[in-house]
C-alpha cells in the first residue's frame, strides 16, 4: 500500500494582525506628518511671498523707468495719492539760437521752423532706433516750468512736428524741423527761451501717461492729447479704465511727489502693496525715483 501524502499547513495574516499593521502605519504616518507639515507650509509660504514681492518689484521698476523719461515739471498726483501722471518724452536736442532763418526766434511771431544741432537719424556714426528719432506728429516743448505761461498741459510752449525732419547741414550736421505752432499767428511759437537751448520731444501716440490704482488693480492709462488724466480723487469711473490692460492685480498704491525748486532733482516716492487673495497675505514695497526737473 502507498502512504497518503501529508498536506502542509498553510499560514497567512489573520484579520487581527492586518488591523494592527494598519493602525501602526497610521500612527507612524501621523507622527511623520506632524514633523513634515511645518517645513512644507514654510516652503509654500516662502514661494507665495516671493511671487508677491516679484510682482511688486517688477511693477515699481516699470513705473520708475517711465517716470525717469518724464518731461521736466510735468509730474502730478491725485489728491488721494492713487494716481500719478506725467508727460513722457522720447528724445530731446538743442536748437540753433541766433537771428538767422535757421535759428529759433522767441520774439518773431509764428516761427515755424528751426535747425536742431546734430542729426535726427544718427549719433556718433550709429543709426538711432526709430523710437528715438523725431517724427511727424511728435510735439516739441521748450522750457517747461509747469506754471502759467510755461505749461505743456496748457499747450502754451508746444508745437507739433509737421513732416519728417530733413538734413539742413551735413557737416557739422544740423536737422531742419518744421512745426505747427499751438499759439496764434501773431505770437511767438514758444514764449520762453531755454537757458541751455534745449527742447524735449513728446511722442505722438503717448502724450500723457498715468498709473492708476482702481478696484485693487493697477492700470497704465495713456492719453493722446495734452490733457490731465489724474482727477483730484480717483473713483470707479474717473479716470476711465475701460479697455485698459491691467498692469498688476490685487495691489494698492500710494504715490507722492515732492515737487522741485528747479535747482535740484525732484523725488517721486511710491508704496505698492500686493495682496494674495487665497491667503490674504500682503507684501509692501517702497521705491523712490529721482527725476530731473531742469527744463
Amino acid at each position: 500500500m502507498h502512504a497518503m501524502p501529508t498536506l502542509k499547513r498553510q499560514r497567512g495574516f489573520t484579520l487581527v494582525e492586518l488591523v494592527m499593521v494598519i493602525v501602526i502605519m497610521g500612527v507612524i504616518g501621523g507622527i511623520v506628518a506632524v514633523f513634515m507639515k511645518s517645513p512644507i507650509d514654510a516652503y509654500f509660504a516662502s514661494a507665495r511671498r516671493a511671487a508677491l514681492t516679484d510682482t511688486a518689484d517688477t511693477t515699481v521698476r516699470r513705473i520708475a523707468r517711465d517716470i525717469q523719461k518724464a518731461l521736466p515739471n510735468s509730474i502730478n498726483t491725485s489728491g488721494d495719492k492713487l494716481c500719478v501722471e506725467f508727460i513722457p518724452t522720447k528724445t530731446g536736442g538743442r536748437y540753433r539760437a541766433d537771428d538767422t532763418a535757421a535759428g529759433l526766434s522767441f520774439t518773431l511771431p509764428d516761427d515755424t521752423s528751426f535747425n536742431m544741432l546734430g542729426s535726427n537719424s544718427t549719433f556718433a556714426g550709429n543709426l538711432l532706433p526709430a523710437d528715438q528719432q523725431i517724427s511727424n506728429g511728435d510735439v516739441i516743448v521748450v522750457y517747461n516750468l509747469g506754471i502759467t505761461g510755461a505749461d505743456a498741459y496748457a499747450q502754451v510752449n508746444t508745437a507739433t512736428v509737421n513732416g519728417t525732419p530733413t538734413v539742413a547741414i551735413v557737416s557739422p550736421p544740423e536737422t531742419l524741423i518744421t512745426v505747427i505752432s499751438s499759439q496764434p499767428s501773431t505770437s511767438p511759437t514758444f514764449p520762453l527761451a531755454s537757458g541751455s537751448n534745449r527742447f524735449q520731444v513728446i511722442p505722438a501716440n503717448e502724450k500723457v501717461v498715468a498709473y492708476v490704482c482702481s478696484n485693487n488693480n493697477l492700470y497704465r492709462v495713456v492719453g493722446t492729447t495734452l490733457a490731465h488724466i489724474c482727477p483730484s480723487t480717483v473713483t470707479a469711473t474717473n479716470p476711465s479704465v475701460t479697455g485698459v490692460p491691467i498692469l498688476a492685480r490685487g495691489v494698492n498704491c500710494n504715490f507722492n511727489y515732492s515737487g522741485s525748486d528747479l535747482q535740484r532733482n525732484a523725488l517721486v516716492s511710491m508704496v505698492l502693496t500686493a495682496t494674495d487673495s487665497a491667503s490674504n497675505e500682503t507684501v509692501s514695497l517702497q521705491h523712490e525715483v529721482h527725476v530731473s526737473n531742469i527744463p
